[in-house]
């Protein structure tokens, strides 16, 4: 539910709404409206992680400014709608195409601000798991969820998951827009990823792409009062898409670590609950930690990564409770 633009629009508004595809990339724009993503191309479900890029800012050391987000501005939803690569090869993108990019409804409120744009690289927009989706958990997107459709980038940070979208267009030129080229910025090669985005890589920064290996613990609270006869550590784990294949908890600050027990597994872009229950603590006052690990060996770092914007923090936390 996350705005950069304060023009929101009402759902009232769409009535009318198609998508209109283009760009001097595409052979044969179109104009497709809610019946026609339900009915010409195939329907699919993924449940994926929706991270804004700042998630964990506020915790930053030295502060950063920006948002100073916790550890929320995220969710975890079942996300249907269309394949955007089927739609592109309707609209059959030229072989010189680079990016695509997009735009939603939302808008400013004054002619200075630069109206909110982002784009993908061809490559990326190609997977199977981006989306146009149309609805979410079973139900049509709600209006601040991105209602009628939104963009969901699975394994990207939230930045590009554009909501009200209205136009998608190929380019065989990268997309100059504030919110690519001086926005939603790291340091170069700070962060590896699978997939680098050279079309808006320069002067020494990359615009932020993938999510980082990271975890949560949900239960005990920060400051509990435990029974010393038995309790249980609750939490989530989640990676840009490799799959999370183990997490270890501490209970004392990271000296030591426990196997947890994961849960469910409800795809390799999804949250995956994992528990412990411990059988022996001989403190009083205990520092809960977690630390999970993707299916590629990528483990959560011990050391923060500053970086001016204050992005991916996947430092474990840490959790003090009291054994009564």
């Amino acid at each position: 539910m996350r705005y950069h633009l304060a023009g929101i629009p009402d759902e009232s508004s769409f009535g009318a709404w198609s998508l209109k595809v283009g760009g001097d990339g595409a052979r044969r724009p179109l104009d497709l409206t809610m019946r026609d993503l339900e009915q010409r191309f195939t329907p699919v479900e993924i449940t994926a992680v929706n991270q804004c890029s700042g998630n964990r800012r506020g915790l930053f050391s030295p502060h950063v400014a920006g948002v100073q987000w916790s550890v929320g501005a995220m969710g975890n939803a079942v996300w249907r709608g269309v394949r955007l690569r089927d739609i592109l090869a309707e609209a059959g993108a030229k072989p010189e195409v680079v990016e695509v990019a997009f735009r939603g409804a939302d808008g400013p409120v004054i002619e200075a601000t630069p109206p909110f744009r982002k784009s993908l690289p061809l490559a990326k927009a190609s997977e199977d798991s981006v989306l146009v989706a149309y609805a979410m958990n079973g139900e049509k997107l709600p209006l601040y969820n991105g209602y009628p459709a939104r963009l969901v980038v699975p394994g990207w940070t939230g930045t590009y998951w554009l909501k009200h979208l209205t136009d998608v267009e190929l380019r065989t030129k990268p997309l100059d827009s504030f919110w690519m080229q001086k926005a939603y910025r790291v340091p170069e090669r700070m962060f590896p990823v699978d997939l680098p985005f050279t079309t808006q890589a320069g002067a020494g920064t990359t615009p932020i792409t993938e999510i980082v290996v990271n975890s949560l613990i949900t239960e005990p609270a920060d400051g509990a009062e435990l029974p010393r006869q038995g309790f249980v550590v609750r939490g989530i784990a989640w990676d840009a898409g490799k799959g999370i294949s183990s997490v270890d908890v501490s209970l004392d600050g990271g000296q030591s670590w426990q196997a947890a027990e994961l849960g469910r597994d409800l795809g390799r872009f999804s949250f995956r609950e994992f528990s412990l229950s411990p059988a022996h603590a001989a403190m009083d006052k205990l520092t809960l930690m977690a630390r999970a690990r993707n299916e590629a060996g990528e483990v959560q770092t011990d050391r923060l990564k500053a970086n001016p914007a204050g992005y991916n923090n996947n430092v474990p936390q840490k959790v003090a409770v009291t054994l009564t």
